[in-house]
């Protein structure tokens, strides 16, 4: 993974209040939330690492709540709407499926909107059961399932000391956090560095302007 910095120039736009940057990497934030029941008879699946315990999230997929949080951020930081729009629970050809496959959808999605992922942090909200032990293959599967860096996704655990429907051990919650670059915002030079997908472009500006 390569890091470039650039310096920030500001245009102000006569007559508006916000200002843009111009000839920079435009970087855009993005916040996921999402939480489950826990229920008998169902497997407990976080980040794609299935965990023993005598309780399963429900939901209409695999119920994966940590990365249901994460495609949701990186779907809002790209200004693509959620995860039920692109995958809706009324839909029977996404009943059971496992989340990680959805998640390089949503990755897939990314690239072909020119975006870079630069970072994921995700905060896991579970009384029980303890999930540091399953920490490191959780990281390694969001990582490779976006086609990143481990050291570009941070997952952890926390608990609710006893309170609310985590705390009571009624189900999990699961949030997260991402910074995205997107290369279309960069002067072609810059953009040439990063290295664009042509072979995932629809005719993006840029590619019609070089035709």
């Amino acid at each position: 993974m390569q890091c470039f910095l650039f310096c920030v120039k500001v245009k102000k736009t006569k007559g508006a209040a916000a200002t843009r940057r111009e000839g920079t990497l435009l970087m855009r934030v993005g916040m996921g939330y999402d939480v489950h029941r826990l229920e008998q008879n169902r497997k407990l699946v976080l980040c794609g690492v299935e965990i023993p315990y005598e309780l399963g999230l429900l939901g209409h997929s695999d119920a994966d709540v940590a990365v249901h949080a994460v495609m949701d951020a990186l779907l809002g930081a790209a200004a693509l709407g959620d995860i039920g729009k692109h995958f809706p629970d009324t839909d029977s050809a996404y009943e059971g499926i496992s989340s990680m496959l959805l998640l390089q959808k949503v990755g897939d999605l990314l690239e072909a909107h020119q975006y870079v992922i630069d970072n994921l942090d995700v905060t896991i909200i579970a009384q029980r059961p303890k999930l540091l032990p399953y920490m490191p293959q959780m990281v390694k599967n969001v990582a490779e399932a976006l086609k990143i860096e481990e050291d570009q996704v941070n997952i952890k655990a926390t608990t609710e000391e006893g309170l609310g429907f985590t705390g009571s051990g009624e189900g999990i919650a699961a949030h997260a956090v991402c910074l995205l670059t997107s290369l279309m915002e960069l002067p072609q030079a810059e953009a040439d560095l990063f290295g664009r997908n042509c072979a995932v472009c629809k005719g993006c500006e840029r590619c019609v302007a070089d035709e």
